[in-house]
C-alpha cells in the first residue's frame, strides 16, 4: 500500500530531472533571482489560523475541501485560516507573481487550512494530497515517517525550467521531514529548496510570510 501511494506521488509530478535548470543559488541574496529560472520547491505551512480552536480533525484525509471556497466552511473541528491567514496566502501569491516567479503545480493537504492557502495564491489549480495532511501526535510512528517520507520525496522531484512547485502542509510533517531546526516553522513560512536530479536536495532559504512583499519590485529591501 505504501509503494501504491509513493507511486501515485510520482504519477504527478511528470516533469523529468533532465529538464532542470542547472542554476544555484550562489549567496543568500541571489535566491529570489534564481526562482524565476524555475526548478525549485516551495514548502509552505499553511497560514495563520484561528486561536480559539487548538483541536482540529489533522487525520481526516476523508473530507473533501475541494468542494468549498477559500475560507469556506471547514469539517467539524477544523480550524481555518483567520483573516490574517487569507491575506497572508494573497499577498504571497500577489509577491511572487510581481517578481515573476512561476508557479507550475500547488499541492496541499486535503484540511481546509492547507487547501485554502493554497487556492488564495491564486495560481495552478490546487491538487490534494492524503499524505500531506498533519502528521500529529494521534499517528503511529511508522506512519509519521511514511508522510515524512512522502514529503521528502516531493521535494526531491525536479520541476522543470519556468516552473516551480509550492507544497502547502503542516508544522509536524515538515519537521519530521527536515528536522528539529524547523521546531521554530511559523505559520506562512516557506522553505525553498533546490533538488538535485539525483534524489536528493538542499535548503536554499527560508521565508517569513511577509518577506515576499518586501522583495517585490518597488519595495524597500
Amino acid at each position: 500500500m505504501r509503494g501504491v501511494r509513493l507511486s501515485l506521488l510520482c504519477s504527478l509530478l511528470i516533469w523529468s530531472p533532465m529538464m532542470t535548470a542547472s542554476l544555484a543559488a550562489s549567496s543568500r541574496n541571489d535566491w529570489a533571482s534564481d526562482l524565476r529560472w524555475g526548478g525549485y520547491v516551495i514548502v509552505f505551512r499553511h497560514g495563520a489560523t484561528t486561536s480559539d480552536q487548538k483541536t482540529d480533525a489533522m487525520s481526516n484525509p476523508n473530507a473533501d475541501p475541494m468542494s468549498s471556497p477559500a475560507g469556506g466552511k471547514a469539517a467539524a473541528g477544523e480550524r481555518q485560516l483567520s483573516d490574517k491567514g487569507r491575506a497572508q496566502a494573497e499577498a504571497i501569491g500577489s509577491s511572487l507573481r510581481r517578481l515573476g516567479i512561476p508557479v507550475g503545480m500547488v499541492l496541499t493537504s486535503p484540511l481546509q487550512r492547507a487547501v485554502d492557502t493554497g487556492k488564495l495564491m491564486t495560481f495552478a489549480e490546487v491538487q490534494t494530497l492524503p499524505d500531506l495532511a498533519e502528521a500529529g501526535a494521534a499517528l503511529s510512528p511508522e506512519e509519521k515517517n511514511r508522510r515524512a517520507q512522502a514529503l521528502r520525496m516531493l521535494v526531491a522531484l525536479h520541476p522543470p525550467v519556468d516552473s516551480n512547485l509550492v507544497i502547502v502542509t503542516h508544522k509536524p510533517n515538515i519537521v519530521d521531514a527536515f528536522g528539529k531546526d524547523w521546531s521554530d516553522l511559523r505559520e506562512g513560512e516557506a522553505s525553498v529548496f533546490e533538488p538535485d536530479g539525483e534524489g536528493g536536495f538542499k535548503l536554499i532559504v527560508r521565508v517569513q510570510a511577509d518577506e515576499w512583499a518586501q522583495l517585490s519590485p518597488g519595495s524597500s529591501d
